[in-house]
C-alpha cells in the first residue's frame, strides 16, 4: 500500500498496481488499438488506391498517429484514467494525489508511450516498473502519475458482540465525547477477536482498555461488572447514539430542544380549516311597478265638428 499525502495533510492509502496487472492491461488495450489500425489501414489503401507513393505514406504516417498515439490519449483523458485494458483488470491512471488526470497527463504518457511500448516493445518500460517502488514507467514519472487497483478485496468485517441484557440502557449518562478514535478501534478490535485470544491474555487486556475508557469518560468504573462486558455495553451505547444523531429529525422553529440520543418528535405542519361564507336566502321575486304612461290631450284643428 502507498500512502500518499494529499495537500489537506490527508492520508490515502492507494494500492499500486503491479507490472503483471498493468503488462496484462496494456497488452489487451495494443490488441484492440492494432486491429483497429489494421482495418483503417486496409480502408484507406483502397481509399488512396489512384494516388501515388508520397500521399499514401502521408495517409499512412497520419492514421498511425491517430489511431494508436491520438485515441489512447482520448481514451484516458475522457474515461479518467479508465482504458478498456485497465477496466477489464481493476486499474486506473490516478495523479499523483489521488485525483483524476487532465489531457496534459494523458498526452505525456502517450508521448512516452510511443517509446516504451511501441518502439522498444515494452522493453524500457518493465525495466523502469522494476525499479520504480510504486512500478511506474517513465510516462508516469514525467506525466506525475501513478496506476492504482480500483477492485481491491474487502475485508470481512465482524460484529462487535451485544452486551448482556442486564446492562443494556445503563451506561447512557456516561459522556463520550472525550474518547479518541483510537481506543474506540482498539477496543472493537479486541471485542471482535477476544474469542481467538488467550482467557488470561483476553482478560488482561480488557481490564487495560476498561482503565483506558473510565479515565476518558471520567466517570467511576463500575462495581461487579466484567471489563468484557462494560466494553460491550459501552460501545452498544455508542453505536446507538450515533444511529440516533443519524436519523433524528430537526425540531421545529420554536420547539423545544430534544435530548441527545432520542429521535425528535415529527411536527406535522397545522392545516388552517376553512372559514365557512354564510350564503344569503334568495330573496322573493318582486312584482314590477307599473309606470304612468303620460297621454297627451288632443291638438284642436280648423275644422269644426258636424252638426
Amino acid at each position: 500500500m502507498s500512502d500518499l499525502v494529499t495537500g489537506d495533510a490527508v492520508v490515502l492509502g492507494l494500492r499500486p498496481a503491479r507490472l503483471p496487472s498493468r503488462a496484462l492491461a496494456i497488452l489487451l488495450d495494443l490488441v484492440v488499438y492494432v486491429a483497429g489500425y489494421l482495418l483503417i489501414s486496409v480502408g484507406l489503401v483502397l481509399a488512396t488506391a489512384s494516388l501515388d507513393g508520397a500521399a499514401r505514406a502521408a495517409v499512412s504516417v497520419a492514421s498511425f498517429v491517430l489511431v494508436l498515439v491520438g485515441v489512447p490519449i482520448a481514451v484516458e483523458t475522457l474515461s479518467h484514467g479508465r482504458s478498456l485494458g485497465k477496466l477489464a483488470c481493476g486499474l486506473r491512471v490516478v495523479r499523483d494525489d489521488g485525483g483524476p488526470i487532465r489531457f496534459r497527463h494523458a498526452l505525456v504518457r502517450g508521448a512516452f508511450g510511443v517509446f516504451e511500448l511501441l518502439m522498444t516493445l515494452g522493453s524500457v518500460a518493465c525495466i523502469a516498473s522494476l525499479f520504480s517502488e510504486r512500478g511506474r514507467r517513465l510516462g508516469d514519472v514525467f506525466a506525475g502519475t501513478l496506476v492504482i487497483r480500483e477492485r481491491v478485496p474487502g475485508a470481512r468485517v465482524m460484529p462487535v458482540p451485544p452486551p448482556p441484557p442486564w446492562l443494556a440502557g445503563r451506561f447512557g449518562g456516561l459522556d463520550l465525547s472525550a474518547v479518541p478514535d483510537g481506543l474506540w478501534l482498539a477496543i472493537r478490535q479486541y471485542l471482535t477477536r477476544m474469542d481467538q485470544l488467550d482467557p488470561q491474555v483476553g482478560a488482561s487486556m480488557a481490564a487495560r482498555l476498561a482503565d483506558d475508557l473510565v479515565a476518558r469518560t471520567g466517570a467511576p468504573p463500575p462495581v461487579g461488572v466484567p471489563a468484557a462486558a462494560f466494553l460491550m455495553a459501552v460501545v452498544h451505547e455508542r453505536q446507538s447514539r450515533d444511529a440516533a444523531r443519524a436519523f433524528r429529525q430537526q425540531p421545529a422553529p420554536g420547539a423545544a430542544p430534544v435530548p441527545y440520543g432520542r429521535p425528535a418528535p415529527v411536527v406535522m405542519p397545522a392545516v388552517a380549516e376553512p372559514a365557512v361564507v354564510p350564503v344569503a336566502a334568495p330573496a322573493a321575486p318582486v312584482a314590477p311597478v307599473p309606470v304612468p304612461v303620460p297621454v297627451e290631450p288632443p291638438k284642436a284643428t280648423g275644422f269644426a265638428p258636424p252638426a
